[in-house]
């Protein structure tokens, strides 16, 4: 995980907790329209991976137990984790790419309107992405993978002042790459070539080369409307898409995206696939059903979106009828960690995943609200324009002080709790009732991240370990660590 060069380590912040009267007269427990629906108050649970689905995309027992733990805190929202759009393999992640997933995610939703008491909307967000490959052994590219042309041989030939490689068989060549130094290696490999080779073969939305990415502006649409009807018959309250990060559609709104078919270059054509999908969706469930993006505030990426472009977004998807605006920051591929070979590149390696996840190793601002500046600006820049949609702030708020300041400063109009919800999904009935110093507070040392990065089922260290002789609890690692938080007495 990347570190900055001299990093400071901060302490959770001292916090005092509200009464139970105060607490109820708090913004943070007030009411909040966002389209059709009114959330009881403006406590939000993000979109979390906690790996617990079948390798084939459906709903598990361990899922819905994950699900009804956090409804039992009676969150404001609750946001179902990254769900695919399409019907691929993607390992152990929820799908809603057909029709035959329908049946588990109506008990997912059934299951937390039970466990909430109907106090918590229950909203999933949907994702697409492109094929990501594992690194591959530097024998195994050079015999397999890489696709050897004239230009590598002409390449080899200038590089070694040697003209017999324009002759040579094919296994010769891709023999002497492989030994080859890595000087050698770095001028005859192109630049996605030699990514392939040190961080394993990935797609982008710029490989228009290829044919299925060529068309996604013809076909992604659609399948987004269609995942999205699913969704409003499965009985979720709405839907979030998931056009942040490392994935499809946040690809398409980067600046790094240079398509030349309308859909890359200027901000007006990189926003234009998103807003199609956006309209696509709004077709198929009607006006009466909220629809939401979650996107970033800043890519921290070198030559990425930065702010202006995010207040551009916020703007153009408030035009276009989005009813809620959830903003995150970093985690892409571009700045990752070279992965170990026989692993995939993991996107909240780099400086833009520090950004997304911070922890208490930090710079002098610290790791708690970090991207709130980035959250104000939009919606300021978004009221500017005469939009009320609500935004959502997210990224290292645990506090109740923390939580009612940023929206007594008009800084969001909602806050979301990840780490901090993982930690204890009780934070919310616990502060309401007056309780808030019986919080189990988050340590943001991302040891939950450090289990998503590894594709194991995600815990938190606080209490993953605490009473693994309790009859009847679901565990994992041969019994080693609790897959749900204990359950709190009130």
């Amino acid at each position: 995980m990347w570190k900055f060069k001299n990093p400071i380590r901060h302490a959770i912040a001292e916090t005092s907790w509200p009464t139970a009267d105060e607490a109820e007269r708090s913004l943070l427990f007030q009411p909040v329209r966002i389209g059709p629906l009114e959330l009881e108050s403006r406590t939000w649970v993000p979109a979390m991976v906690p790996w617990r689905a079948t390798d084939d995309g459906f709903v598990t027992q361990d899922n819905l137990d994950w699900y009804r733990r956090f409804a039992a805190g009676r969150p404001g929202a609750l946001v179902v984790e990254a769900t695919g759009v399409r019907d691929i393999p993607s390992g152990p992640l929820l799908r809603i790419g057909h029709d035959r997933f329908l049946p588990g995610l109506k008990q997912l939703v059934q299951t937390v309107k039970e466990a909430s008491g109907g106090h918590s909307k229950l909203f999933i967000q949907i994702i697409d992405f492109l094929s990501v490959k594992r690194r591959p052994e530097r024998e195994k590219y050079f015999e397999r993978f890489l696709e050897l042309s004239e230009r590598h041989r002409h390449a080899l030939a200038e590089v070694t002042n040697d003209n017999r490689w324009l002759s040579a068989s094919e296994t010769e060549v891709r023999n002497y790459l492989n030994a080859a130094t890595d000087e050698i290696i770095e001028y005859v490999l192109s630049r996605r070539e030699l990514e392939s080779l040190r961080f394993g073969y990935r797609e982008s939305v710029t490989d228009v080369d290829l044919p299925h990415v060529r068309d996604l502006p013809k076909v992604l649409p659609e399948i987004f409307a269609a995942a999205a009807l699913r969704a409003r018959a499965a009985g979720f309250d709405g839907v979030e898409l998931h056009y942040a990060h490392a994935y499809t559609m946040a690809g398409f709104l980067s600046a790094l995206n240079d398509r030349s078919d309308g859909y890359g270059g200027p901000r007006q054509n990189r926003v234009r696939l998103p807003l199609e999908v956006y309209r696509a969706v709004r077709k198929q469930v009607g006006d009466d059903y909220v629809v939401g993006v979650r996107y970033l505030a800043d890519e921290v990426i070198a030559g990425g979106n930065r702010i202006d472009d995010a207040e551009y977004f916020g703007i153009e998807f408030a035009r276009a009828g989005f009813d809620f605006l959830s903003l995150s920051k970093g985690g892409k591929f571009e700045d990752a960690q070279q992965p170990k070979v026989g692993q995939a590149v993991y996107p909240y390696t780099g400086q833009s995943g520090y950004e997304c996840m911070p922890t208490v190793l930090s710079d002098e601002a610290g790791p708690f609200g970090r991207s709130v500046p980035l959250v104000a600006a939009i919606k300021q820049a978004v009221n500017r324009a005469g939009f009320k949609t609500p935004v959502v702030a997210t990224g290292g708020i645990s506090t109740f002080e923390q939580a009612e300041s940023i929206l007594q400063n008009r800084q969001a109009d909602i806050v979301g709790f990840a780490r901090q919800a993982l930690a204890d999904p009780d934070w919310f009935v616990k502060v309401k009732l007056g309780r808030g110093a019986e919080v189990r507070r988050c340590t943001y040392t991302n040891y939950c991240e450090a289990l998503d990065q590894a594709h194991r089922p995600v815990t938190c260290k606080l209490w993953d370990r605490a009473d693994l002789d309790e009859p009847g609890i679901a565990t994992v690692d041969e019994g080693r660590r609790r897959l749900l938080a204990p359950e709190w007495k009130a």
